[in-house]
């Protein structure tokens, strides 16, 4: 099997969404722990690895280098042949892809907001922006009620009866959906769904890493 070195820091949404992929996926991995908060993405001999600056970054073989978080889970599912979390079937692997793609194109950037603001902030000393939060709230309800909607067709999960990788990618972005504090009260099916995602192997098995990287 191909050798896959991962840098991360375990708390960031991007990093987390990717942990928690790979260890439903059960891809074996080579951890580059990294503090993003420290600015270990800006250190000269990461930006060796990945001009982009950003995390995570998998190395594939040491040849090949995937800087888009998405773009990782895709390989290790990929490696992983015809499971239920990526099947062979071209119309469920076009829905997953769906889904991907609005994490990373929208849902991403209003969550990032709340992280910022209610999150990171603190950490650093700061406080939460609460005229920024105002203007984000609209678009990120509207983007919930598409979630809410979604959840509430399936029943499930977002693609359907099984647990996906769409599923774990979006669920990074409301990881710390209690610290990011957002206005769930009306949207039941996406609070079932994070509780759900929070009961998978998977994310249990990655939250200790996480909680390290936030200090408890």
């Amino acid at each position: 099997m191909a050798s896959l070195d991962l840098h991360l820091d375990p708390c960031t949404v991007n990093s987390r969404k990717v942990l928690a992929a790979l260890a439903h996926l059960q891809t074996p991995y080579t951890l580059h722990k990294m503090s993003y908060f420290a600015g270990d993405h800006k250190a000269p001999s990461y930006l060796k690895i990945n001009p982009c600056g950003t995390v995570p970054c998998a190395v594939v073989d040491s040849s090949l280098t995937l800087t888009e978080s998405n773009a990782i889970i895709l390989y290790a599912a990929e490696l992983a042949g015809d499971t239920p979390a990526y099947p062979r079937d071209a119309k469920k692997r076009a829905d997953i892809h769906r889904w991907l793609f609005w994490e990373a194109s929208v849902w991403f950037a209003s969550c990032y907001v709340y992280l910022v603001q209610n999150v990171a902030a603190p950490l650093l000393g700061g406080r939460p922006d609460a005229e920024v939060l105002k203007a984000q709230e609209p678009r990120w309800r509207e983007l919930a009620g598409v979630l809410e909607g979604r959840l509430a067709e399936t029943g499930s999960w977002i693609c359907g009866p099984d647990v996906t990788v769409a599923d774990l990618s979006v669920a990074a972005s409301v990881h710390l959906w209690r610290k990011q504090r957002f206005s769930m009260q009306d949207f039941p099916q996406v609070q079932r769904w994070i509780a759900d995602v929070e009961g998978l192997k998977c994310w249990r098995e990655t939250q200790g890493a996480v909680d390290e990287a936030l200090g408890g």
